[in-house]
C-alpha cells in the first residue's frame, strides 16, 4: 500500500504522526466504451469551448459561476487555503460508539505510526479501547474539509470519514404515515424465520455474483473467439415475470421457514 496522506492525529497536547492509506479497494472487472458497430475505442477529451482546443489536465483550473459573473481559482490558490495546508487529524470529541449512525459512513482509511517511536499511537489506541470510545475529528483531504471516525479496528486505528448532517436525506415517506396492522402470529412466524438465519457474520463467504459472473463471460468470450451465447454461458434465464405470483404475508412466511430449515439441514447433513 502507498500512503496518500501524512500529518498527526492530535487531541490535547498528545501529537500522534501518521500516514494515511486507502483501507478499501475496487475489484469490479473495468470496461470501457466502444462504437458496437466496428469496437472503437470511444474517448472523452477536455476541450476549451473558447478556442475549440483539448487541454491537457495540467492547465486546467477551477472556477466558480454564479449566473452572471465567473471567478477563475487557481491549483496555488486552492493549495493557500489555511485548511488545505493544514495536517492535523483534529480530535474534537469522544462520543459513544452507537451515537454515530451507520448511515453516516463514508470512506474508510488506515493509520499507520509515522514515528520510531509508537507509544503514542498505542496510548490513542488503548484509550478509545478501554473508554469504548469513538474520537470525532476534523481534517482537510484533497481539498475538502472532512469530518470523521477514528476507532479501532484489530490493533490499528481506522478513519471512516462522515458525511455532514445535511448530506443525509430524511426518509419522509407518506406510505408510512399510517402503518399496516401486523398480527401477533405474523409477528411470531417472522421470528421463527429470523431464529432460522442466525449465524455470525464471516465476510468471506461472501462473494460479488455479478462480477464472478462478468469475469466468466468475458473468459467464455475470449476462448470462443467473441462469438458466445451468454444463455449456453449461465443457463437459460426465467421467463420474465416467471415466479412473481402474489401471495399473503402468512404463507411467504411459512414458506421461508420451512425452506430455510430445508437448507440449513442439508448443510449440516
Amino acid at each position: 500500500m502507498r500512503a496518500i496522506w501524512k500529518g498527526a492525529v492530535t487531541f490535547g497536547l498528545v501529537n500522534v504522526p501518521v500516514k494515511l492509506y486507502s483501507a478499501t479497494e475496487d475489484h469490479d472487472v473495468p470496461l470501457h466504451q466502444v462504437h458496437d458497430a466496428d469496437g472503437g475505442r470511444i474517448r472523452y477529451k477536455r476541450v476549451c469551448e473558447v478556442d475549440g482546443k483539448e487541454v491537457p489536465y495540467e492547465h486546467i483550473d477551477r472556477a466558480y459561476d454564479d449566473g452572471e459573473r465567473t471567478v477563475v481559482l487557481t491549483k496555488k490558490d486552492l493549495s493557500e487555503l489555511p485548511a488545505e495546508r493544514d495536517r492535523e487529524i483534529s480530535v474534537v470529541e469522544f462520543v459513544p460508539s452507537e451515537q454515530i449512525d451507520p448511515i453516516m459512513f463514508d470512506r474508510t482509511y488506515y493509520l499507520e505510526p509515522d514515528s520510531k517511536s509508537t507509544k503514542a499511537y498505542v496510548l490513542l489506541r488503548r484509550t478509545l479501547e478501554e473508554t469504548d470510545r469513538t474520537a470525532v475529528v476534523k481534517f482537510a483531504l484533497r481539498q475538502r474539509t472532512r469530518l470523521a471516525a477514528l476507532r479501532v479496528r484489530d490493533e490499528v486505528l481506522v478513519l471512516q470519514t462522515l458525511l455532514w448532517a445535511d448530506e443525509v436525506r430524511e426518509a419522509a415517506f407518506p406510505s408510512l404515515d399510517e402503518p399496516a396492522k401486523v398480527t401477533d402470529k405474523e409477528l411470531t412466524m417472522s421470528a421463527q424465520l429470523v431464529s432460522s438465519f442466525e449465524a455470525d457474520f464471516t465476510p468471506e463467504d461472501y462473494e460479488d455474483e455479478y462480477q464472478v459472473q462478468l469475469r466468466k463471460l468475458v473468459d467464455a468470450k475470449l476462448e470462443a473467439g467473441e462469438a458466445v451465447d451468454t444463455a449456453a454461458t449461465f443457463g437459460e434465464a426465467a421467463e420474465e415475470g416467471e415466479g412473481a405470483e402474489v401471495v399473503d404475508l402468512m404463507e411467504a412466511l411459512k414458506r421461508s421457514v420451512a425452506d430455510a430449515k430445508k437448507s440449513r439441514g442439508r448443510k449440516t447433513g
